[in-house]
């Protein structure tokens, strides 16, 4: 069995900094994509092609598909908060800013933690920790609080509000249901085979399936299929499974900045002061989050 951690370790660290780098990009990616699909369409297709990847990926490492049948309830219905998660991402990022979506879908880990303190006792938010928590996300709020170069959706700025309730939901399934005792890869096939017909299914209902699809449209959907919807997730849910939740989760302040350093390095915007110390503020922040009590330090 999976030896549980009780605080983020370095080996952790550098998998959720790479995790919240790689969703970072991966908001550039959808907004480009949706350019050459709609985003409903766009995330029927994401979720079709990660199944065929995780079916693959558990077929050669020998992961059966058989759960056990009180985890199945909560197998369908991470499927369905999985598919109301990215129809409403996916729509946010095509009517507003990629800085804008993410600093509200990126507020997760507030859901998260607020819900912890009833359904997770043995995480409960210390002082510090909930220090590290605001000042993190007083950062973020910092970095992406020039709106100027972008147009506002209230409409957009709700469904990425709702997409990140979906998100703190799904983690919080993984951790306090039967579905905490099966496999990374039989809980992420679950939510993508049960999301996928949903999202295609739906898709008609908001518009015109395809737009002016081009290469590079298909290379973003590639990129989502493998390098998030399926090899992406499956990481996180080990993580989720090995270390605390609340400090997972906090790594995700680090995606919305990375967003805008990216936009600064692929698409030559430039970068206030304010994003330099929003950036020490974070950091800060999941310092505060993730410090060791002094008391804890053992000899091996």
């Amino acid at each position: 069995m999976m030896e549980r951690k009780s605080h983020i370790d370095t080996f952790g660290a550098v998998a959720l900094i790479l995790f919240a780098l790689n969703l970072a990009f991966n908001q550039v990616v959808i907004k480009v994509t949706s350019g050459g699909f709609s985003p409903v369409f766009a995330a029927g297709i994401r979720s079709a092609g990660a199944v065929v990847v995780l079916l693959l990926w558990m077929y050669l490492r020998g992961v059966s598909l058989r759960m056990p049948r009180n985890a199945l309830p909560w197998a369908v219905l991470s499927g369905v908060l999985f598919a109301l998660e990215f129809i409403c991402l996916f729509t946010a990022l095509d009517l507003t800013t990629v800085s804008r979506s993410s600093v509200i879908f990126y507020s997760m880990p507030l859901w998260l933690a607020l819900a912890s303190q009833v359904l997770l006792p043995e995480e409960r938010l210390t002082r510090r920790k909930s220090a590290g928590l605001a000042l993190a996300m007083a950062g973020v709020v910092i970095a992406l609080s020039d709106r100027s170069g972008g147009h506002v959706s209230w409409t957009g700025d709700l469904l990425a509000l709702f997409a990140a309730l979906c998100w703190g939901g799904i983690a919080l399934l993984v951790r306090v249901t039967p579905l905490a005792e099966v496999p990374p890869e039989q809980q992420l096939i679950s939510q993508v085979a049960v999301s996928a017909p949903l999202l295609l299914i739906l898709a008609p209902l908001f518009g015109p399936l395809l737009r002016e699809v081009m290469p590079i449209h298909i290379a973003g959907m590639a990129f989502q299929i493998i390098a998030v919807a399926s090899l992406g997730f499956l990481a996180w849910f080990w993580l989720m499974k090995r270390y605390p939740a609340n400090s997972v989760a906090s790594f995700s302040f680090l995606s919305p900045v990375a967003s805008v350093l990216m936009g600064w390095v692929l698409l030559g915007e430039r970068i206030a002061p304010s994003i330099w110390v929003a950036l020490v503020m974070v950091a800060v922040g999941i310092t505060l989050i993730n410090r060791r009590p002094r008391e804890k330090v053992m000899s091996v």
